[in-house]
């Protein structure tokens, strides 16, 4: 058999609310489907539900915003309550132009709003990235473990978008179990030169990959990823994030 591997959408999870058990109900939902969870999965969940299921929702009505806040709204044409959760969920602002407003989050990552979003959630509420990403990661992979006897590897994906690019797409934001890169630096190419600098963000990719059957108005919040053999690891996302000393863009 050539390689190959499948990803297959989790339908029929339904609304999540706070203190939901996100693991549970994947488990139940590919259980209906006639996919159950087996050892060696790969779950890629969509950040939503984790941040719903952990109440990382904020309403703005209860948000008053600072006078910084404020200011920048005014510039950028948007609710002062919202920038405040953004500039609140932010380490820094990156850039602020055109309505758009680009921060590194508290985790590291850089992204539009710092992930702080309005989509899917009740009227007046924006959702907040999960406090920590990689741990929620872990807990589901656990939890699975506990439910099933299954041990699966956990990625938790967020739609951002790209410089120089068009279009969004999902990345890793929490991971647990396997590692997020792919060296090949030493290895040799068929004409024998050694390889200097591809290193794969494998995470990402299968991120990227799970988002077309995930969709963004399906309702399928996560998918499963099978028959890919991953490296295993515990270091979580981090590494994903570049090294400031070698970033040619800051």
């Amino acid at each position: 058999m050539p390689p190959r591997y499948e990803v297959i959408g989790v339908e029929g999870i339904g609304e999540v609310r706070p203190g939901d058990d996100v693991a549970r109900l994947i488990v139940d939902a590919a259980g209906r489907q006639g996919t159950p969870v087996v050892r060696g999965d790969l779950l890629v969940v969509g950040q939503k539900i984790l941040s719903k299921a952990e109440g990382r929702l904020v309403r703005l009505e209860e948000i008053a915003p600072s006078a910084v806040a404020t200011g920048m709204a005014a510039g950028l044409g948007r609710d002062p309550r919202l920038v405040e959760v953004i500039l609140r969920e932010s380490r820094r602002v990156v850039r602020m132009d055109r309505g758009v407003l680009i921060t590194e989050t508290h985790h590291g990552w850089i992204c539009a709003n710092a992930g702080v979003d309005q989509s899917n959630v009740d009227p007046g509420c924006v959702a907040l990235l999960p406090e920590d990403p990689d741990r929620s990661a872990q807990k589901v992979r656990d939890r699975i473990r506990a439910l099933t006897g299954a041990d699966v590897v956990v990625l938790i994906a967020d739609t951002f978008g790209r410089p120089w690019r068009e279009g969004l797409t999902n990345v890793a934001i929490g991971l647990a179990g396997f590692a997020p890169l792919k060296s090949y630096l030493g290895e040799h190419d068929p004409a024998g030169r050694p390889l200097q600098a591809t290193i794969l963000a494998l995470a990402d990719e299968l991120a990227a990959a799970a988002e077309p059957v995930m969709g963004k108005l399906d309702r399928i919040p996560a998918a499963i990823v099978r028959g890919l053999a991953l490296t295993p690891g515990e270091e979580g996302s981090k590494p994903l994030l570049r090294d400031p000393a070698r970033d040619l863009f800051r």
